[in-house]
């Protein structure tokens, strides 16, 4: 078992210092590598629940529109051409 005295020695050498500081900067670099990745994937969840949300708006103004229009109507803003259409009004 390696003792106490024989630990403090090898943090307090110049290796140790040395590999001490390299350990505290990997530890900060991690540390701010994970940080971001987590600002990140916030921001982009609200992103796309803006987006989604977004989405809703619109498609409950489109329902609106079409459930104003009768079959003829209907037709027409899906693209139908006026003969094809006006067999439908009957």
């Amino acid at each position: 078992m390696i003792g106490a005295g024989f630990v403090y020695k090898a943090l307090l050498s110049k290796l140790g210092q040395v590999l001490g500081a390299v350990a505290l900067v990997l530890a900060l670099v991690v540390g701010i590598y994970v940080f971001g990745h987590h600002r990140g994937a916030v921001s982009e969840r609200q992103a796309i629940l803006s987006r989604s949300v977004e989405v809703l708006r619109e498609r409950n103004e489109t329902d609106e529109e079409i459930r104003d229009m009768d079959a003829v109507a209907l037709c027409r803003a899906l693209g139908g051409l006026p003969d094809e259409c006006a067999g439908l009004g009957l």
